[in-house]
């Protein structure tokens, strides 16, 4: 009996423990349309400073974003919304026209390809 009992309790307990450490950090990788540094350094920040994110990190080489986040204090949702509203795609959401107006004329969707330039 108490070797059932303790099984129960060790199960329950494992459970909860991964559980708990799901809640603590998520990741999420974003593809945007992010052309250089200076679109890389605007993105990272702006996410940096969110409640709940953790650390952002995108690849040039692919513009994949990638976000670490404590999902008790931010989803997947706010992130993409950040990107957009930074002026940037998020996945299948259209950045928002005035934000990406107000990007740099090389940063913008239209403007060619360049690659570890700086501004």
């Amino acid at each position: 009996m108490k070797a059932t009992l303790f099984s129960i309790l060790f199960a329950l307990g494992v459970t909860f423990g991964f559980a708990q450490a799901d809640d603590k950090e998520k990741v999420v990788k974003v593809k945007t349309s992010a052309i250089c540094e200076m679109c890389k350094e605007r993105l990272e920040r702006n996410l940096g400073l969110s409640k709940g994110v953790k650390e952002a990190d995108l690849n040039l080489d692919n513009k994949v974003m990638t976000v670490r986040y404590n999902p008790k204090k931010t989803d997947e949702a706010s992130i993409k919304s950040i990107i957009v509203n930074t002026g940037y795609d998020a996945d299948g959401m259209v950045a928002d026209q005035k934000a990406h107006d107000k990007l740099p004329k090389c940063c913008r969707k239209t403007a060619a390809p360049h690659s570890d330039m700086k501004h």
